[in-house]
């Protein structure tokens, strides 16, 4: 019988409770303020680091995850007996983090050829970032606790994937500007003008859907876009920083033009933060 490790990283924003209720494995980013160092997701809650990313002089920075990392993970539930670990990953196009991961599942399966058959370590690059494949996780170790095989579960997530949408605008682009990581951010321009963008990743780049004046036409835009390319029947997420005021909004309208509640609204944690930038709202939704 299947004995199914979840691993992902903490740029998927899947909240401590959550995580700690499925035994799902977070990988933490580490998080770099001035001289101290902190583990994303671990160190603070999201709004804590808001505080601290708004406070600091400069902008922290956070590294990847490199091979030795994974190594680790693969040992450790190769021998706790697991059957099969899968691993969903940061977009490859945004961090090394993903190619270290394959390169750590080949050491590993060169060292001990004898866990090739007995131990299958999968690996899938979103191409995208937070709850965008966070929420994927989720509902594949939910899928694993109801008895699902392990091809089932990463059948399931690799859709996911796929036909996720992440849309959000970020209310201030100091943050996206300067991190340089969201190249359609740091080119755009407007900001004088009262222009806000409405942004996506397509294929692991992001990208500009439409510029709006004002957080009002923001918001109203992100619930249009939802509406319009939401495949019926599906759930819906939503992404929040420290803007509680423009968070509400969203909820309300969305709730106005779907007719349901989100599945999920969640705080965007330090990796996200640090890129994007505190002060956004979005939401997630597959087509």
């Amino acid at each position: 019988m299947a004995c199914i490790k979840f691993t992902t990283d903490s740029a998927a924003d899947i909240p401590v409770s959550v995580r700690e209720e499925l035994g799902i494995q977070v990988l933490p980013f580490p998080i770099a303020v001035g001289d101290k160092e902190y583990s994303d997701g671990f160190d603070f809650t999201p709004q804590e680091f808001y505080d601290l990313l708004l406070a600091a002089p400069q902008i922290p920075t956070h590294a990847q995850l490199n091979p030795y990392v994974f190594t680790e993970v693969f040992e450790a539930a190769w021998k706790d007996g697991y059957t099969d670990l899968i691993h969903i990953s940061i977009n490859s196009k945004g961090s090394a983090t993903c190619a270290n991961a394959y390169q750590a599942r080949g050491e590993f399966y060169k060292d001990h050829p004898e866990a090739r058959d007995t131990f299958h370590i999968h690996i899938i690059d979103t191409l995208n970032y937070t709850m965008g494949y966070g929420w994927a996780v989720v509902q594949g170790a939910g899928m694993a606790g109801e008895g699902a095989s392990p091809q089932a579960v990463v059948d399931f997530i690799q859709d996911w994937v796929d036909h996720v949408h992440v849309v959000f605008t970020p209310l201030d682009l100091r943050f996206a500007k300067k991190s340089g990581r969201i190249s359609a951010a740091a080119a755009f321009v407007g900001e004088a003008l009262g222009l806000k963008p409405v942004m996506t990743f397509v294929d692991g780049e992001s990208k500009i859907l439409a510029k709006v004046r004002g957080e009002k036409s923001a918001v109203a835009k992100l619930a249009e876009l939802c509406k319009a390319e939401r495949k019926p029947g599906t759930p819906y997420l939503l992404i929040q920083g420290n803007n509680a005021e423009q968070s509400e909004k969203l909820r309300e309208l969305c709730r106005q033009e779907l007719g349901e509640d989100p599945a999920l609204s969640y705080h965007i944690g330090g990796v996200i933060a640090i890129n994007a930038g505190p002060n956004l709202v979005g939401v997630i939704y597959r087509d």
